[in-house]
């Protein structure tokens, strides 16, 4: 079905959402269900069904396109059956044009149970590995409410990397009594597992999630400004000194070949699609930025796939202005920043650009907007400054 892309077309990422959990993490907000096999009888079987006819009923809407990522996240789509991932990367291959480099990154949990699938994933179209390592600390991952414990990250980490060219690891710092010192050693152990590209995560309490309840009622107490400062810190100087690229915010490859290819879909404003349900997508039609959101229950998604061929549920088309914030608050993550021509609809005043360069909070580059190493710690507070 594929054809040859008209000229100038956009790329395309694919990112297809997964949403069961064995467990749901007390610091998450994604749009996740609780995998009980016993009781979901046919529905993930169903939703793998019904995410391959949305795939193609998408492509209508894109029409041809170079096929640059597929991205399975969730949820855990490492639970998934490996046939039903190959389906889905089968189905993305055969419906748009997958470029010479295409990555194919599953996000996973180190339990034994999915790491012996691996090969499995991998024979299916797999090469990119993203693993929830979040911690080598045994008290930690049970205050994160990880259903693993370091010695499983460890071996699930030597089994990727025997299984996929490339992988990944996810790590959570700042959580409570954490140090400096103590963080610093961890991460170190973590970077003897031999990934070649890291995504440290500074915890976050999100509104709505067990962590924020748990603040709220004086049960759990983050570290203070200063002390997530000193962490931040600790984690771009010992990264960097293991030959790290801090090309985004939480993400440090080694070597620019080994940083995520889909991530960077994202962060430079390029067209992907968002299939499965809760998933959000962002396509470039008619020269104008169209934003799609799926329905978020499975339930709700595979009704709308049987009714309508499609999971997605509302679809709007952005103002300039809007499509300007978005390319700003992503760009802005990324160590190249965003090119003024990008942000032009936000009519950004040169005096308070200047400001902020005064600040030492943006480089001084009248080309792009690139955020210092300081301006990376009010990421927040810079991108409302420039986006107002």
């Amino acid at each position: 079905m594929s054809l040859a892309p008209p000229l100038g077309a956009p790329r395309l990422g694919v990112y297809i959402h997964w949403p069961y959990c064995a467990r749901i993490c007390p610091y998450c907000d994604f749009n996740v269900f609780r995998h009980r096999p016993d009781r979901k009888g046919d529905e993930p079987a169903a939703l793998a069904r019904a995410i391959v006819a949305d795939l193609a009923a998408q492509r209508d809407l894109t029409g041809p396109r170079d096929l640059v990522s597929i991205f399975l996240g969730g949820g855990t789509p490492s639970l998934m059956d490996p046939d039903w991932a190959g389906q889905m990367i089968a189905a993305c291959r055969r419906l748009w044009t997958a470029a010479p480099d295409l990555e194919v990154t599953l996000e996973a949990n180190p339990t034994d149970a999915e790491a012996g699938r691996f090969a499995a994933f991998a024979d299916a179209g797999v090469g990119r590995l993203s693993l929830g390592v979040q911690a080598l600390d045994d008290e930690a991952l049970v205050l994160l409410g990880r259903n693993h414990d370091a010695a499983a990250a460890i071996r699930a980490t030597q089994a990727a990397r025997r299984a996929f060219p490339r992988l990944s690891i996810d790590l959570i710092y700042a959580r409570p009594g954490q140090t400096p010192a103590a963080w610093r050693d961890e991460l170190t152990r973590a970077l003897d597992l031999g990934a070649e590209h890291v995504s440290p995560y500074q915890l976050t309490i999100e509104a709505g999630t067990a962590f924020d309840r748990a603040v709220r009622r004086g049960a759990l107490v983050p570290p203070d400004a200063e002390t997530g400062a000193a962490l931040f810190d600790t984690t771009g100087a010992v990264l960097a000194a293991a030959g790290f690229d801090a090309y985004e915010v939480s993400n440090h490859a080694r070597g620019a070949a080994a940083r995520s290819r889909h991530n960077l879909v994202y962060w430079q404003g390029q067209d992907y699609l968002g299939v499965g349900p809760g998933a959000h997508g962002r396509i470039t039609l008619e020269g104008a930025r169209q934003a799609t959101w799926s329905a978020a229950r499975p339930a709700d998604y595979l009704a709308r796939v049987a009714d309508a061929g499609t999971g997605v549920a509302t679809r709007e088309r952005l103002s300039p202005r809007e499509a300007a914030q978005e390319r700003l608050l992503s760009g802005l993550r990324i160590t190249e920043g965003v090119a003024m021509a990008d942000v032009a609809a936000l009519a950004i005043p040169a005096d308070r650009i200047a400001r902020l360069i005064d600040l030492g909070l943006l480089a001084d580059d009248p080309h792009r907007l690139r955020a210092t190493p300081a301006g990376r710690l009010l990421l927040d507070r810079l991108t409302v400054e420039l986006a107002v």
